[in-house]
């Protein structure tokens, strides 16, 4: 197996602890629906990278990339979606109330979650261009998998421990505050990652 592992890494932890839209959603689950609201965001950010993998391992993702009409297709329609994520946080942060862990609060869903990952764009590129260096020579699908668990259990191992030092360990904060600026600043996050990825 030439799967480059140990390069892999180093190349990963920039993209994985950098804040995004997983970062956003992530945060913003976590104060709308406790664990639980964290839980879903991160499942269907997971299933959206392992979507990732397998298109990538199919050679989907490179025809997709080869033709710029689908591609700018995939990125309007995911500047779209997470403008409207966005829009919806801010919305959501505004209208805020005290804050309840019963799973009801406004958590992005896992569907929601799953989509904004399959499409971004970054995420895509991503794949294509720096996961695929580390896959080996014969780009098997599960390489690319064995790539996209790494990444999830970073990512996961990563936003845990965030949510858990700036959401749960809260108590001792004005959790409505809190949740009024993450969500109004995550939504302002996603308006400017959406504008940006389709400006280049």
């Amino acid at each position: 197996m030439d799967i480059n592992l140990t390069g892999f890494i180093p190349a990963l932890l920039p993209v994985a602890l950098s804040p995004g839209a997983s970062f956003t959603l992530a945060m913003n689950s976590a104060l709308s629906g406790g664990r639980k609201g964290l839980l879903k965001t991160l499942t269907g950010t997971a299933l959206g990278i392992y979507t990732h993998a397998i298109l990538i391992g199919l050679g989907i993702t490179s025809l997709l990339v080869a033709s710029p009409t689908l591609f700018n297709m995939l990125k309007i329609a995911g500047t779209v979606y997470l403008l409207w994520l966005g829009i919806q946080l801010i919305r959501s942060g505004l209208s805020a109330r005290a804050m309840v862990f019963d799973g009801s609060g406004g958590a992005v869903t896992l569907k929601e979650a799953w989509i904004a990952n399959v499409l971004n764009p970054k995420a895509i590129l991503f794949y294509l261009t720096v996961v695929s260096q580390f896959a080996g020579s014969q780009g098997e699908i599960g390489h690319y998998m064995i790539l996209a668990s790494v990444h999830i259990a970073v990512m996961s191992v990563w936003l845990i421990t965030l949510s858990q030092t700036l959401v749960f360990s809260a108590s001792k904060m004005n959790t409505l505050t809190l949740k009024k600026t993450v969500n109004v600043a995550g939504g302002g996050m996603l308006v400017v990652f959406a504008l940006s990825s389709f400006l280049h």
